[in-house]
């Protein structure tokens, strides 16, 4: 801890607590982690990062899931130098943003038209607002534990908010058609909507992938009420399927809320909708200074034609069934229990009986003095960037933090 003490990074936390309320906000607050995870970073490269201080690591939270491709993928930041040098934030949008759309139009079946935004916070936020203009109505349905933002209708935290903000919130149990069907019965003639994630991702417990009956059930009561099937893919768009989360299950929603690795990092959110909803999207007022930026849009046009010519999904699961192998035959060689929940590319990776997840925050921080970075109750990311010996190293360094566990 004396080097800690003594480190960049503890320089820079100093500093930052004399001038940012707390030192750090939100969830990239390394406080939330162990005592020796780094909270300021110098650069990323492919699928791995470096601290201030110049220790390497190879990344398993991707930024917190807008690398996709890998950290300065050269096709990607080739794309943003040169709309830069043209401009970026402009009187109105560049050609780019119509092409983006076009672009993704085409590639995602539910999608008629798109509207860009900047967080996933901003999609979900005006998916909501859409649905409740061309409905009228003011109901909507979430899962109970489910993150969907930072906006006052859906953050987590309580500070700040006040009843009216979530008054017309009805919550649910993700996969509970039940739960649901009576969310929608209180709902009754007011419901505007049904929000669901692309699976259930919820921090600190096990991953759930969406039932098929589940989602029947979503859209189901959506086309008998005329509301909306709202899919939050902010978090998991791209790395699950080319068209949409839902696309595999059959069921296609009629807005979804993007953001995270659209733009391979670069700032930039989507909503997508319906011809249905076309209507009420042009009457809502959302916009924001830097909404139409065009350098992120070049910089997902130049994600896009990576996503077409590489089978970037097919990378993915075949290097976190890998890793989903290697840590459960690590663990079992040195006698602990793990649970690895939700999809490969994606996992969710914690410790039986460690309610509290302080084994798991020990084992964090025991991999990072081994040269891997994650996180302890959120799920992980991998990307096109990583490589088969960056497992390879993921593995032997789980190898020895358990041994250190032990």
């Amino acid at each position: 801890m004396a080097a800690l003490r003594n480190s960049i990074d503890a320089a820079l936390r100093a500093r930052a607590s004399r001038v940012v309320p707390g030192g750090m906000w939100g969830h990239q607050r390394a406080s939330g982690l162990s005592d020796a995870h780094p909270q300021f970073f110098d650069r990323g490269l492919a699928g791995r990062i470096w601290d201030v201080d110049g220790n390497e690591y190879v990344d398993l939270m991707c930024g917190w899931g807008p690398n996709l491709l890998g950290y300065g993928h050269p096709q990607v930041e080739a794309a943003a130098r040169e709309q830069a040098m043209r401009g970026d934030a402009l009187d109105g949008p560049a050609a780019v943003m119509v092409e983006l759309a076009e672009r993704l139009v085409a590639r995602i079946p539910h999608a008629d038209w798109v509207l860009f935004q900047k967080n996933g916070t901003d999609a979900t936020t005006l998916c909501v607002t859409i649905a409740r203009a061309a409905t009228g109505r003011r109901k909507l349905l979430v899962a109970r534990g489910a993150y969907h933002g930072a906006a006052p209708w859906c953050t987590p935290s309580p500070a700040g908010i006040v009843a009216e903000d979530r008054a017309h919130l009805i919550g649910f149990e993700y996969n509970d058609i039940a739960s649901l069907d009576q969310a929608a019965e209180a709902a009754g003639s007011d419901l505007a909507g049904v929000l669901v994630s692309a699976f259930r991702h919820d921090l600190a417990r096990d991953q759930e992938m969406p039932t098929a009956a589940f989602a029947r059930r979503c859209r189901a009561i959506c086309d008998a009420s005329g509301a909306a099937l709202i899919l939050d893919d902010v978090r998991a768009g791209f790395r699950l399927h080319p068209g949409g989360s839902w696309e595999p299950l059959g069921i296609r929603p009629d807005l979804a809320a993007w953001s995270k690795a659209i733009a391979n990092g670069h700032a930039l959110a989507a909503t997508t909708g319906g011809d249905r909803f076309r209507d009420a999207a042009t009457k809502v007022y959302a916009t924001g200074s830097f909404w139409c930026a065009a350098v992120p849009m070049a910089a997902a046009l130049a994600t896009l034609d990576v996503l077409d010519r590489q089978d970037v999904i097919a990378h993915m699961v075949a290097l976190g069934s890998a890793l989903r192998d290697g840590f459960a035959e690590r663990a079992t060689r040195h006698g602990f229990a793990l649970r690895q929940t939700g999809p490969v590319q994606m996992p969710m990776v914690l410790f039986d009986d460690d309610p509290q997840q302080a084994r798991g925050r020990d084992f964090c921080a025991a991999l990072l003095r081994h040269g891997v970075y994650m996180h302890p109750r959120h799920n992980l990311f991998l990307c096109a960037g990583h490589t088969k010996r960056d497992i390879a190293q993921v593995i032997d360094a789980a190898d020895r933090a358990f041994a250190d566990l032990a």
